[in-house]
């Protein structure tokens, strides 16, 4: 996943003006984003003030760091119940 160039502060004030009745148009022109890429940001932090989209973030992180740490212990466990088969070794 690509790095923002927006803070999730930034995006949670761009939909915070398209509650308060600004139009989309307007709001993705002046933070320089694309109509496309502000209902995205609502799809996503929608509702949420800055404190909850953080700890969404940090829980994220946390799930794909957590995600590698399971493949690669998967990875070793295959390669260990190999070398346990070939060399006729029972568990």
């Amino acid at each position: 996943m690509s790095k923002s160039r927006h803070t999730e502060a930034q995006m949670i004030g761009a939909l915070k003006q398209m509650e308060a009745g600004r139009r989309a148009g307007d709001v993705a022109r002046e933070v320089g984003v694309s109509k496309h890429t502000l209902y995205a940001w609502k799809a996503k932090y929608g509702g949420m003030d800055v404190s909850q989209a953080q700890e969404a973030k940090q829980l994220r992180d946390e799930n794909t760091r957590l995600r590698k740490l399971v493949a690669d212990l998967s990875l070793d466990k295959e390669a260990l119940q190999s070398v346990i088969r070939k060399n006729g070794w029972s568990s």
